[in-house]
Formats: C-alpha cells, structure tokens, sequence
C-alpha cells in the first residue's frame, strides 16, 4: 500500500493545516480521523467559513436559541 502523500509531506517538514471547521467534525470523529489518517499539524478557520458552518448545519441551533433568550 502506498504511503499518504500527506504523511510524506510532513516527514519533509512541511507542515500541513486544515483549513476548515465545524462542530460536527470534532464531535463526530471526524478530526480524531483526519489527525490520525493524514497527520495535519494544525487548525485554523476564517469568519466565512465559521460563519458557513453555522448556516449550512444545525449543529449550532440550540446553542444560538439559548443564547437568544
């Protein structure tokens, strides 16, 4: 089996990032998956992309229902 181009580059010294994030990612698994499966070193977003996650899920409804009241 052919190793993860993405370990590969990590073992070169580049460090690579996920550009992404949601609710569902942390609390599903998916992160744990990803940290393991391909090595990423880091995590950032930006406010669209937050912004994004939010909209196009209901993983945050509750949270912004309570926060209204």
């Amino acid at each position: 089996m052919k190793d993860n181009p993405l370990k590969q580059l990590g073992a070169l010294g580049q460090s690579i990032w996920l550009d992404y994030i949601r609710r569902d990612l942390i609390a599903g698994g998916g992160l744990r998956r990803l940290i393991e499966e391909d090595g990423p070193r880091g995590m950032t977003s930006n406010s669209c992309i937050f912004e994004k996650a939010i909209v196009e899920s209901h993983d945050y409804d509750e949270d912004i229902r309570a926060m209204a009241l």
